[in-house]
């Protein structure tokens, strides 16, 4: 195996997902392991580590690129913090420098993933945008004029924490009626489970369910006037082309897509609403721009 061959890791809420990928982008290996995000942070970096050992075992590569969701400071290499991770203030490049012995980055999941539509998704020559990775929780990239929002604190594109139903369900952020807790994967399969539903399904399982299910269509309906109501607000404020759905969630395909088309139009009503289109790169967009970032390190 050629030295231009990567690592790249995808630590998400529910799973840390791997892969080595050639210099032409071709994902030669795969593993996944579920995130044990309730043992804490060392065990959730522990089971990171593992991945990694896992696929550097079989072949020689050149870099590691690891994205993670939250507060990421990426020059200092650190994960600031990570509600559904447990992490504060974890030098998490270092870390994973120091154990591999190879080059590595740190990168938030969502900015990750902007840079793979950008290259090889559905942003390509776009200037106006807004890309909101949905998975276990909700978070956002946003360009306007060919730039990408970075905001005073670095920290901008927490879409999932827009209050979309003020004195609704208590999040852990702290906020009350966050986007997140009503239109994430992990927050349909839970308010499903939690209102009588079957549990231990999937949040696409359940919007499969929503034709014949009156529970699963009461819990997707909400879900999808949440995420209209969050992207009518960016419509206003910013005045997007596109918005872009990737993430786990993307892969429900037509059934998200065309519901939140339709409930967007009706609540964008004196302009044109924004195109809505899927991720061709679906629940990897944040995988794909991991490699793509490691790659630049070889």
């Amino acid at each position: 195996m050629s030295r231009d061959a990567v690592i790249a890791v995808d630590v998400g809420g529910t799973t840390i997902k791997g892969a080595v990928v050639d210099g032409d982008g071709a994902f030669l290996r795969e593993r996944s392991r579920p995130t044990p995000a309730s043992d804490g942070s060392d065990a959730v970096v522990g089971a990171l580590l593992e991945l990694i050992a896992a696929l550097a075992a079989d072949g020689d590569v050149g870099a590691v690129g690891v994205v993670v969701p939250g507060a990421v400071d990426a020059e200092a290499g650190r994960a600031v913090f990570s509600a559904n991770l447990g992490f504060r203030d974890v030098p998490l490049r270092e870390i994973v420098a120091q154990a591999t012995g190879l080059p590595a980055l740190l990168e938030h999941d969502v900015r990750a993933a902007d840079v793979a539509e950008q290259e090889v998704g559905a942003t390509a020559g776009v200037d106006d945008y807004v890309l909101a990775v949905i998975g276990t929780g909700i978070a956002a990239v946003i360009r306007t004029g060919g730039t990408r929002v970075v905001g005073a604190t670095k920290v901008p594109g927490e879409l999932g924490h827009i209050p979309v139903w003020p004195g609704g369900e208590q999040c852990s952020c702290g906020q009350r009626g966050c986007l997140e807790r009503y239109a994430s994967a992990a927050a349909i399969a839970r308010r499903y489970a939690e209102a009588g539903g079957e549990p231990g399904l999937s949040a696409v399982e359940v919007i499969a369910r929503s034709a014949d299910d009156g529970l699963a269509a009461r819990v997707w309906a909400e879900a999808v006037e949440a995420l209209a109501l969050a992207f009518t607000t960016c419509k206003y404020l910013l005045d997007p082309a596109l918005i872009v759905l990737a993430g786990g969630l993307s892969e429900a395909g037509d059934a998200l897509l065309e519901p939140v088309q339709q409930e967007l139009a009706k609540l964008v009503l004196w302009r044109e609403p924004p195109v809505v289109k899927l991720s061709p790169l679906g629940g990897r967009a944040g995988l794909v721009g991991a490699a793509l970032l490691a790659g630049r390190l070889v």
